[in-house]
């Protein structure tokens, strides 16, 4: 079974400042530090934030079902500003998905605003349909009003 599911966060930031943050590791070094119930720790496995990085990502703990999963960037586009990252070892690999993307788009809607788009696509076992659930926008979520706080408190100073 294939399946998508797909958040969007409006930001009140131009793209660029969205970016600087999304389009690299900067990402992974804030996320366990404004949402440390969420994660713990990121840790960079291999490469320098481009394609074929490689993260591994420890979930804090209380995340049902999840202690760490390793994600390797496939597509990091500057220019449109979209970054994928395939999970390749735990997370949801290990309730019997075969394939899990997320993808984020940093959309220009002006100069001043942006909306920062998270897509989740994936692939389950016909018979592990029911773990389907595992799979939620929720982190991806809290992770864009997180990472938007941030940048505007960054601006503040």
């Amino acid at each position: 079974m294939k399946g998508s599911l797909c958040h969007e966060f409006e930001t009140g930031l131009p793209a660029a400042d969205v970016w600087e943050i999304y389009g690299g590791l900067r990402i992974g070094q804030l996320a366990p530090e404004l949402l440390p119930d969420m994660l713990k720790k990121v840790k960079l496995v291999d490469g320098d934030g481009g394609v074929r990085t490689v993260l591994h990502l420890t979930y804090s703990p209380g995340i049902p079902g999840f202690e760490y999963q390793k994600e390797k960037f496939i597509k990091i586009d500057n220019e449109n500003y979209v970054k994928e990252a395939l999970v390749v070892e735990g997370g949801v690999l290990d309730h019997g998905f075969q394939k899990c993307l997320v993808r984020y788009e940093i959309i220009g809607q002006t100069d001043e605003t942006s909306t920062i788009r998270s897509t989740i696509e994936y692939e389950i076992d016909d018979d592990k349909t029911d773990n389907a659930s595992f799979v939620s926008t929720s982190g991806v979520a809290h992770i864009a009003e997180a990472i938007t706080k941030y940048i505007k408190a960054q601006k503040k100073r």
